[in-house]
């Protein structure tokens, strides 16, 4: 039996107090590669922040991996976040540390400390996202795709069970954001589960998915017209 990675049932979230999506049902299988769309202020960005703990479950079940949502602790989001990769639309590198130093700055901050090991991990996730960089440039040096590249790779340094993605092509050009999205379908094929947001509907028809849309504060499946 698959297992599910994220599992919301009859779940609130809120933000600032307010109700942002109710009622929400969704399960995440693992290996699966799922599409959360809807317009700008319908939610995505907020279930997301849910899942990876930066708004607390205000109502309902909510799970992931071994995560109980509802009673997450605030000492325990640094814990879930290690089994998640996030990728975000603006990439997020740290502008004050080459490329280098922004990998070995996630690995360093989960505990890794063999310089060997750190290095082969690197050079293994890059290899992942088909990218050769110089590690000693800076993220204003590379182009908007390189950066979400190197997003990418940095995300799956802790090899997560999941990568959640918020709108990742949306600072991209059309080109880019097609490669990008191959290289997220190619993850994918290797295993990996994906949870990407996004109102690019020409990605829905081209890297077809399993799609949950976000609409009138509501959550549900959209079932692909054959």
């Amino acid at each position: 039996m698959t297992q599910n990675i994220v599992s919301f049932s009859d779940a609130t979230i809120k933000q600032r107090g307010k109700v942002i999506l109710s009622d929400v049902s969704l399960d995440v299988p693992q290996g699966s590669f799922i599409f959360l769309i809807g317009r700008t202020g319908s939610g995505k960005s907020s279930l997301i922040r849910t899942i990876y703990g930066d708004l607390a479950l205000a109502g309902g079940i909510g799970s992931v991996g071994d995560f109980d949502l509802t009673r997450l602790k605030s000492k325990d989001i640094p814990k879930l976040r290690r089994t998640l990769g996030v990728v975000f639309q603006d990439f997020k590198l740290l502008p004050d540390r080459n490329i280098g130093d922004n990998l070995k700055f996630v690995l360093k901050a989960t505990g890794w400390r063999d310089k060997k090991k750190i290095d082969e991990k690197i050079n293994r996730v890059m290899e992942m996202v088909g990218i050769s960089v110089n590690f000693k440039k800076f993220p204003f040096e590379l182009s908007g795709g390189e950066q979400q590249r190197i997003a990418i790779a940095r995300s799956l340094l802790n090899d997560p069970k999941i990568i959640i993605a918020d709108e990742p092509t949306g600072n991209l050009d059309p080109q880019t954001s097609q490669e990008i999205m191959q290289l997220f379908k190619s993850l994918h094929q290797k295993g990996m589960t994906v949870l990407m947001a996004t109102h690019d509907y020409q990605m829905i028809v081209k890297f077809p998915g399993k799609i949950f849309k976000c609409e009138e504060g509501k959550v549900f499946e959209v079932v692909a017209k054959t």
